[in-house]
């Protein structure tokens, strides 16, 4: 009976300690859709298993050194598991922690890596799932997040583009003209073409514009495309993609230019594509401005004190006019800024 009360703590620890997994366990299962409790929980998860084995090996009825041994034991063998495994587990665990601190993504946004394009739905602390234009799921391991370049898909729109070939004999103001159509008609705003390549060929177009409800870009970039042929077949226009190989008997002489030339459409500034292409960029460039304004009124305002403290009583007056106009200057800027 003694010797059994030698084994109650042992057993205490480890009835607590398998309790305590299986709670935590069922925890992260409940979590597993939601992002950061998810890899909290993986992570407390794993520390509270090695914490119960160690306390399980405390509270058995050993000798020191023996305990000490097996201690020794436990650390020599989950040093030697990282180790081997540090280019697998343990970076990708590292990786999906530099992720929770990042946050370049979340659940529900739309990703593109690797060539794989799909929606994340959830993120582990080894790997990021997300499910494909298959309505397959595919697990991308968390270094190769870090690692590689990663387009998310921006949350309060995007831009859906499609390119076509149209052959030389079509003028590009035709061309805009038929496309701008197709754009709108898809439903697309501020729609805009570009001419991407001149191809040996044919002339490459791309088609552009914004869309706002990007929970359904597969449906918008289909659309688009379905209103390009529309528009062009409508318009008489022959497609050449893929590459048409046509043979026509034409004169020695001969060349080929558009029959026809649409009056040329201005553009204001305003209407350039990159304004809605590059609008976070263009904001960040902005305020990058603005700060820079700041420090540089700043300079110019801790100049100015020096000068009017160094100032006679004749020009303080001026000295200090100058600036509280700088001081003004600074506040504008500064409100701007915030905004």
């Amino acid at each position: 009976m003694m010797e059994l009360d030698h084994y109650t703590p042992a057993v205490a620890t480890l009835v607590l300690g398998v309790i305590g997994l299986l709670i935590l366990s069922r925890l992260s299962q409940r979590a597993s859709n939601i992002d950061k409790p998810s890899l909290v929980l993986q992570l407390v998860f794993w520390g509270a298993g090695l914490a119960v084995v160690v306390a399980l090996v405390v509270a058995l009825p050993l000798e020191a050194n023996v305990r000490g041994q097996i201690l020794s034991l436990i650390g020599v063998v989950l040093t030697a598991i990282i180790a081997l495994s540090s280019t697998t587990f343990v970076s990708n665990a590292m990786a999906g922690i530099m992720l929770q601190a990042t946050r370049p993504f979340k659940p529900g946004d739309f990703i593109l890596v690797n060539g794989v394009f799909g929606r994340v739905t959830r993120r582990s602390l080894v790997s990021t799932r997300i499910q494909t234009e298959t309505r397959d799921f595919t697990n991308l391991p968390n270094l190769l997040l870090v690692t590689q370049p990663v387009t998310v898909q921006h949350r309060e729109g995007t831009i859906i583009q499609a390119d076509v070939s149209l052959g030389y004999d079509v003028h590009h103001s035709f061309a805009e003209r038929e496309l701008l159509k197709a754009a709108e008609s898809a439903g697309l705003t501020d729609p805009y073409v570009l001419v991407a390549e001149l191809l040996d060929h044919a002339v490459v177009y791309r088609a552009a514009g914004f869309l706002e409800d990007v929970v359904n870009p597969l449906t918008a970039r289909s659309q688009l495309r379905q209103k390009m042929l529309d528009e062009l077949h409508g318009a008489g226009i022959e497609i050449a993609s893929p590459n048409i190989m046509a043979q026509r008997q034409q004169s020695g002489d001969t060349q080929t230019f558009p029959t026809e030339v649409l009056k040329k459409v201005t553009r204001s500034s305003a209407d350039k594509p990159e304004a809605k292409i590059f609008d976070s960029a263009h904001a960040a460039a902005n305020v990058q401005a603005l700060r820079e304004q700041i420090g540089e009124i700043r300079v110019e305002i801790d100049a100015q004190e020096e000068k009017i403290k160094a100032a006679s009583d004749e020009t303080r007056a001026s000295e200090t006019s100058v600036l509280e106009s700088l001081e003004r200057r600074l506040k504008w800027l500064e409100s701007q800024e915030e905004a």
